[in-house]
């Protein structure tokens, strides 16, 4: 496994940047409510996003809400719920919404399983609903049996999103690989070699994205993958961030 920032290809001015946020940029916690953003990682995405005129993206399965507020003042691109909502780099919002009767149904029958199984954890993302079983992985078998079963039970669109101790039920035909081709088509990142960082199941589909467009595709941690590079861990993400930030620095000054 790549843990050398050295072994990765050097960075270059024409490069846009797509990043996951759990398991790349930060440590994953026992609850999605438990993680801590510090102010190193925000300086650092700020600076990088300066440094290639804007063309930087989180890519994330949280809510565009919840990414926004633990960014606090940072301002870029976004993507949440693997792709269902997005700002742009303009500021513009688009979204892809759920059949609202299909959730409330699959909410209700989740919510009455919760109260017999303690360690699961339902999160309402607003246009997704997710099943963690981190604090509980003995019941992994019996979470995707029953989320395949509400699934079963509507004919809305609906799909299972598998992630690390988490199954999400979501509208089908949107996901990380989808809104990095809606963010690719737009300025600033438009014309630009993408660059797609992630460590989870859920980010395959972006590093397909990237594969297809020639560009760098980077998967953290251990476990199959179509991602062509790897990087060991969260610090060393930062690390080559941090590398690339300086690369692109230096190739501005150069003009």
């Amino acid at each position: 496994m790549i843990s050398s920032v050295a072994q990765l290809p050097d960075a270059r001015a024409d490069w846009a940047y797509f990043m996951d946020m759990d398991g790349t940029l930060i440590d994953i916690a026992e609850a999605p409510d438990a993680i801590r953003v510090d102010h190193a990682l925000l300086d650092l995405i700020a600076r990088l996003h300066r440094a290639c005129a804007g063309a930087v993206a989180l890519i994330s399965g949280r809510s565009l809400a919840d990414i926004e507020h633990r960014l606090g003042g940072v301002r870029i691109p976004v993507a949440g719920q693997h792709g269902l909502e997005r700002r742009s780099a303009n500021g513009r919002l688009s979204a892809h919404a759920a059949a609202p009767e299909a959730k409330r149904h699959i909410q209700a029958r989740l919510e009455s399983i919760l109260s017999s199984h303690s360690g699961l954890l339902l999160e309402d993302k607003g246009l997704t609903l997710a099943l963690h079983y981190r604090q509980a992985p003995q019941l992994a078998s019996y979470v995707h049996r029953t989320m395949r079963r509400l699934l079963a039970e509507t004919d809305a669109g609906l799909g299972l999103q598998r992630g690390k101790c988490v199954v999400e039920i979501k509208p089908v035909g949107f996901d990380k690989g989808s809104v990095i081709e809606e963010f690719l088509a737009e300025p600033p990142f438009a014309g630009r070699l993408p660059v797609f960082i992630g460590d989870d199941v859920t980010d395959e589909y972006g590093f397909a994205a990237v594969n297809r467009c020639g560009g760098i595709s980077i998967k953290v941690g251990a476990g199959r993958t179509q991602a062509r590079w790897r990087l060991r861990d969260v610090a060393a993400v930062r690390e080559w961030l941090g590398s690339a930030l300086i690369a692109a620095k230096e190739k501005a000054h150069e003009k």
